[in-house]
């Protein structure tokens, strides 16, 4: 949707970014009356929320894994559910904690069904679990992904599946973004060229996430890496018109083919 991001209360006056808050209530008083003052609406779906799971690893080893699995499940997917990628007009690169997010929300749907898992299943889950809400600014040396090679072969789709619905979502974002701003008189520097290829990089972006997900997830832990390298290649050439970032997804589309 496209909102004004600047609100200010009618009741206090108080002036907040709403891009920050997500929120009409004023954050000083609490009043609902607010009016946005911006004289432009930007495009924005991205909105404020926290993913924390430490209650959750709390309860390992004290609740059964499969109880453990569901709240996990339940809180990732109402982080997935609320992000978006586009931020006051602003295309946001693919993050690795929604990533992770998406996967642990698979995973936990698998755990949760009470299937017996192997150690190294077991292990997948709670590595996840262990990360996926780390933030890499205040904690760098969390991985909030298991490595390719760390991926049981079983869990395979689990990670194909749920990184192709990641991309999936990340695309049509950046669809919607790139025709936001090719529809922008101001954005006059980018040429018809570099639009033309942007559109055809996306639709093949588009095209690779459908196979994975007629899958249903079912390629290897590689294959899954290599798809989020290209909607990140994509996604870099459409924000900054880099040229290397295109040759590199076109590289990345042959190894996917």
């Amino acid at each position: 949707m496209k909102v004004r991001g600047q609100r200010e209360c009618k009741d206090c006056g108080a002036r907040w970014s709403y891009y920050e808050t997500g929120s009409v209530e004023c954050p000083d008083c609490g009043s609902l009356r607010s009016v946005g003052v911006d004289e432009e609406r930007s495009l924005h779906t991205d909105t404020p929320v926290e993913f924390d799971l430490t209650e959750v690893r709390e309860d390992v080893g004290v609740r059964p894994l499969r109880e453990v699995a569901d709240r996990a499940g339940d809180l990732a997917g109402e982080y997935v559910r609320k992000r978006g990628f586009v931020r006051g007009g602003d295309l946001r690169p693919l993050d690795d904690t929604y990533l992770a997010a998406q996967e642990l929300r698979h995973a936990a749907d698998v755990v949760g069904r009470g299937l017996d898992l192997s150690d190294d299943e077991e292990w997948y889950f709670l590595a996840l679990l262990r990360g996926a809400d780390a933030d890499p600014e205040t904690d760098p040396e969390t991985d909030s992904r298991p490595a390719p090679d760390e991926v049981p072969a079983s869990m395979h789709p689990i990670r194909g599946l749920a990184y192709a619905d990641a991309v999936a979502e990340y695309r049509r974002e950046m669809a919607d973004w790139a025709d936001e701003r090719d529809s922008d008189e101001r954005d006059s520097e980018e040429t018809e060229g570099d639009r033309e290829q942007g559109r055809d990089a996306l639709e093949t972006l588009g095209d690779h996430v459908k196979r994975v997900q007629a899958l249903e997830g079912d390629v290897d832990a590689d294959t899954a890496e290599l798809l989020v390298a290209a909607a990140r290649d994509v996604s870099r050439f459409l924000r900054e018109s880099d040229d290397d970032a295109l040759a590199s997804a076109r590289d990345r589309f042959g190894r996917l083919a």
